[in-house]
């Protein structure tokens, strides 16, 4: 589907890490949409020295671990991320499709991470889930359905709270 990595979190006793102009998504800034902005930042010193990674724009990111696992997003940004987000970045297929995917797929993700007081999904359990995957055309052709149902939706939802 792609190559997927996880990020890091730099030491938090360095505080020459922080505070840069380098975005640094936690899960907790997961918003099932498009990521526009994100509120802490490291250093370009982290970015070097430390096992972060920068996720260019497009990347699309699903939590692993805890409250806000199955969450998502699509970066409209280069950012790094903590390592409870794991971020798809050469994909090999339409990108809004991937994104749909793991939406409707959330609860599973969910399950695949257990009952215990952390629930947590492994990059390798994200990376052997299996997506059907069809023709490119196919795919923008889903999409594009999805997106104008999602308009009804958004006018149906307007006129309820009218």
């Amino acid at each position: 589907m792609g190559n997927w990595q996880s990020g890091a979190t730099p030491s938090r006793l360095r505080k020459d890490y922080y505070n840069g102009d380098i975005p640094w998504l936690k899960t907790g800034d997961l918003n099932d949409s498009v990521i526009k902005s994100i509120p802490e930042t490291i250093t370009r010193k982290a970015l070097e020295e430390t096992s972060v990674k920068l996720n260019p724009t497009g990347s699309v990111l699903i939590a692993m671990y805890g409250a806000t696992i199955g969450k998502i997003g699509i970066l409209a940004l280069p950012a790094t991320t903590n390592q409870a987000c794991c971020a798809c970045v050469d994909y090999m297929c339409d990108k809004m499709f991937l994104f749909y995917f793991l939406l409707a797929n959330r609860k599973r993700f969910v399950a695949m991470g257990g009952g215990g007081a952390q629930p947590n999904i492994s990059k390798e359990k994200i990376t052997n889930t299996h997506i059907p995957l069809p023709p490119l055309s196919e795919q923008h052709r889903i999409v594009a359905k999805i997106e104008e149902l999602f308009v009804h939706f958004d006018k149906i939802e307007s006129s309820l709270q009218a």
